[in-house]
């Protein structure tokens, strides 16, 4: 039994370094129809390292021909089924600008968008890549949006917008609890403005009541006036848009409070 099993490593050994051997010696061969039929067939049979090793080779030998379009967008698919999504994507996008005619353009458009997507990070790290999806898959929208993946489209670019919307939400309330309130409305406030349509509205309003309040309460007194008042806009917005709040016990007694400031002070000074 033992023999038996060392025959089965030695024999799988020895056709992995025969294997190994004649793939260096296509790569160094100067056949270039060889190579060029060995790279489509090394990419059909899935073992796509071996394809990229071969295709970045030739295709500069057949840049222009009849089978440079074939080949591009295999070299770019090798890069995509090895998970190497930035290069993938930087192929797709040299693809759709050398071949704008292609009946393959649309797909490679949307596989470049689609690349920056997987490479797009969670919402806590650097938002860079989800914005570069976001606008490659806006422009492969307006290019087809009648396109087969046009409302695939459409949804990864909502996925992405709640991955920045919910970067900048945790950013606000960062600034939120470390008391630094002149961020935090800040903060807040932009969130609403990029995201008028956010989950988090009624919280962030709250806390850009709460945020003024406090901010105006430390403030220095030719400050307080002008941050009150804000305070009460704030007030007003929130009860605005939601008169049944779950805050609206808490945002009343503050506002209570401003009120009583505002009248009993002469304006452009708070003691």
């Amino acid at each position: 039994m033992f023999k038996k099993s060392v025959f089965v490593v030695v024999l799988m050994a020895s056709v992995l370094l025969f294997s190994c051997s004649k793939h260096q010696r296509l790569i160094k061969s100067t056949d270039n129809e060889l190579k060029y039929e060995k790279a489509i067939e090394y990419y059909e049979k899935g073992d796509y390292y071996k394809a990229i090793q071969v295709m970045e080779q030739i295709i500069p030998v057949y840049r222009g021909t009849a089978k440079a379009e074939k080949l591009y967008f295999y070299y770019a698919y090798a890069y995509f089924n090895e998970h190497d999504y930035v290069m993938a994507s930087y192929y797709f996008q040299r693809f759709t600008s050398s071949f704008p005619f292609s009946s393959l353009t649309e797909e490679a458009t949307y596989m470049s968008a689609y690349c920056k997507y997987l490479e797009s990070p969670r919402y806590s790290l650097d938002p860079t890549t989800t914005k570069e999806a976001i606008d490659e898959f806006q422009a492969f929208i307006n290019k087809y949006p009648y396109g087969e993946k046009a409302n695939e489209a459409t949804e990864k670019i909502d996925e992405l917008r709640t991955r920045l919307m919910d970067k900048a939400y945790s950013i606000a309330n960062l600034y939120y609890h470390m008391e630094d309130y002149r961020a935090a409305i800040v903060s807040y406030e932009n969130v609403l403005k990029e995201f008028p349509d956010t989950k988090y509205q009624e919280e962030i309003l709250y806390r850009i009541i709460k945020s003024y309040y406090n901010y105006a309460t430390n403030s220095i007194t030719t400050k307080k006036r002008e941050r009150f008042e804000s305070a009460l806009k704030a007030y007003y917005d929130l009860t605005s848009l939601y008169p049944e709040s779950e805050y609206m016990d808490e945002v009343m007694k503050m506002r209570d409070k401003v009120v009583e400031i505002l009248k009993t002070v002469p304006e452009g000074e708070i003691q």
